[in-house]
């Protein structure tokens, strides 16, 4: 059954922030203009984020915006694994530093906005930051990926075998559980999303 909710328009983002050196991103779906004088933006993130601890407490973050060049590696780069357990800098190459001195991703993206909060919303498993946007940058002119485009040609298609096993597929990020049943407390292990987001292939 088709979510009624992946009808909604998204785009998809990766979310930079730094805290003393340490570098740290992730992948999110949420990035809105609210208002244009001043340049405000509102950005919703998982409070499991680290990136999201980050941000609480030094109040500056970038968005990359990902483009339609953008590979699945990226969102698995910076998706599917946490900075509290790797650093996903160690070794990454494809970024720069906005004036906030927080990175920005230069491969797969088409522009970069640097925030900073002036306001927190509380809503339960996310935040939303309310935040001034104090830099901003066209890199190309490539195609903004969205999060329907995101589903359907850069995200790897579920992988349907002519035989008798049954498999379950996590419809966020491709990852693919094999048995009859999905335990109703399992969790993906790529992009840590609960069984509600498997759909049996």
């Amino acid at each position: 059954m088709i979510n009624a909710m992946n009808k909604v328009t998204y785009g998809v983002f990766v979310l930079t922030a730094k805290k003393n050196d340490y570098d740290n991103g992730c992948i999110i779906n949420t990035v809105l203009q609210v208002t244009d004088n001043p340049e405000q933006i509102i950005v919703a993130v998982n409070k499991i984020n680290y990136t999201h601890d980050i941000i609480m407490d030094t109040g500056s973050f970038n968005i990359s915006v990902l483009s339609e060049k953008s590979e699945f590696d990226m969102f698995k780069h910076f998706g599917f694994q946490s900075g509290r357990d790797v650093n996903k800098f160690e070794g990454f190459t494809e970024f720069k530093r906005s004036s906030n001195g927080v990175s920005y991703i230069t491969k797969g993206t088409n522009a970069y906005i640097s925030g900073k909060v002036k306001q927190t919303i509380d809503m339960g498993t996310h935040t939303l930051f309310v935040a001034d946007v104090t830099e901003k940058e066209v890199l190309n002119e490539d195609s903004s990926a969205s999060y329907e485009y995101y589903h359907k040609n850069i995200k790897p298609q579920a992988n349907v075998e002519a035989n008798d096993k049954k498999k379950w597929v996590c419809t966020v990020c491709g990852y693919e559980y094999e048995g009859e049943d999905l335990p109703e407390d399992f969790i993906c292990p790529w992009c840590k999303h609960p069984a509600s987001d498997f759909e049996k292939l």
